[in-house]
């Protein structure tokens, strides 16, 4: 849940507190959960509302998506500029992108949720998902070439 709302909101501290709330919401309705199937698929809907809520309300008008979950201490000083370069670039290419391809993206490959389980989560159906995640990686990809291809935006 907090992974998905640090995409959603980028700010950790944000992140924290929309994940505080829904931990705090589910905790209420503790008892109507075993009504749904999937628990899982229910928080990360909740946590996927409340973000989109959040950003809507204009309480965070001043973040952008960044992705700091890559932190690796067994790389080169050089190679960590790069991969951080890249992290900074795909984060700027993901806020071209539409609202609904940013979060299939998130759930399916930061977070690695099957397409079923996003179908519950989104109320989308799993061939609309597929094809909202395939768009979003041909444009990241896309954006990607340019860059290497051409030099810096």
């Amino acid at each position: 849940m907090y992974r998905l709302a640090l995409r959603l909101l980028t700010s950790k501290e944000s992140a924290q507190d929309a994940t505080q709330e829904v931990i705090l919401k589910l905790w209420n309705r503790n008892n109507k959960l075993k009504d749904y199937a999937n628990i899982e698929a229910f928080a990360m809907t909740v946590t996927k509302n409340y973000c989109l809520d959040q950003l809507k309300s204009k309480q965070n008008n001043n973040l952008k998506i960044v992705h700091s979950n890559y932190e690796s201490h067994d790389r080169t000083s050089y190679e960590q500029l790069e991969i951080n370069d890249e992290l900074e670039q795909i984060g700027r290419i993901l806020e071209l992108l539409p609202d609904q391809q940013k979060l299939i993206f998130q759930l399916r490959d930061v977070e690695q949720y099957e397409y079923e389980e996003i179908s519950e989560i989104t109320q989308m159906n799993e061939t609309a998902i597929r094809v909202a995640l395939s768009r979003a990686r041909k444009k990241i990809r896309e954006e990607l070439l340019k860059t290497h291809r051409y030099g810096i935006n």
